[in-house]
């Protein structure tokens, strides 16, 4: 898992119709690294999340394969 700090969205009026409902979210991870991450969850602007990448996003999604390599699968609450 990956954390950082959505830092703004996507906006994309032509989809293909493997990708599912959501937003695709512009995430700022550790270094200065950017990423564009699908998020299933309606998470917000500046909001900590946390990211997993690859495969692992991919299988997310039962019954058919979507094209997503970054999935935002959790929101950061409180960082202690």
């Amino acid at each position: 898992m990956i954390k950082g700090r959505v830092i703004g969205r996507i906006w994309s009026t032509k989809r293909i119709e493997s990708l599912p409902q959501g937003a695709l979210l512009e995430v700022e991870v550790e270094g200065g690294v950017k990423v564009i991450a699908f998020d299933p969850l309606g998470c917000g602007d500046d909001e900590q999340v946390l990211i997993t990448q690859g495969s692992v996003a991919a299988g997310f999604f039962e019954g058919f394969k979507a094209p997503v390599d970054a999935l935002i699968i959790g929101s950061i609450d409180e960082h202690m």
